[in-house]
């Protein structure tokens, strides 16, 4: 469990699973996603985030707001996924539902992720990739002191081919 000023991450509670379904099932916050979720996709990445978390000891884990209780979305680090530049390396991802959006949890969450991953792996950087249209995503990344690395910006594997979303990039923090 990691502890901010105004939130609380942690691993993930049967009571997350319909905050997280109505995230995953709303295309606004799906927007850069090639598919809203089913409920079916929504428990198998729930348990994948499981898998993560007691195989390597983090996964993107849930964000709750600590005044509320209220699930607003989740953020952490899981192993990067195959047949990406971050394959073999520490990814940071977050996906937060709309009405939480602007208000800085995010980025709040995200450094928290970051801090934790470098006080506790030892690993020499952690990276991040979004679709090359997510501005927001890939602000915060440069918010975190992340940067692009322009030539590793790829086709991700698991988007079709005649997809607006095929084309990614990718950010990188080095320990400080």
């Amino acid at each position: 469990m990691i502890d901010t000023e105004r939130l609380v991450l942690r691993r993930w509670q049967e009571r997350d699973r319909a905050t997280f379904y109505a995230h995953c099932s709303d295309p606004e916050v799906m927007r850069y996603f090639p598919a809203l979720m089913t409920r079916e996709e929504v428990d198998a990445s729930i348990a994948r985030q499981d898998g993560f978390a007691d195989l390597h000891g983090y996964c993107f884990w849930v964000v709750e707001e600590r005044a509320s209780g209220q699930m607003l979305g989740f953020c952490g680090l899981k192993p990067g996924a195959e047949g990406t530049p971050l394959e073999g390396e520490v990814e940071i991802g977050w996906r937060f539902g709309k009405e939480h959006w602007g208000r800085g949890f995010a980025r709040e969450a995200a450094l928290a992720s970051v801090d934790w991953g470098f006080a506790n792996l030892p690993v020499e950087r952690i990276g991040a990739i979004t679709v090359l249209a997510n501005t927001r995503s890939w602000g915060l990344m440069e918010r975190l002191g992340m940067l692009r690395a322009v030539d590793q910006d790829f086709d991700h594997p698991t988007v079709p081919d005649d997809s607006p979303l095929k084309r990614h990039v990718t950010y990188w923090k080095n320990r400080p």
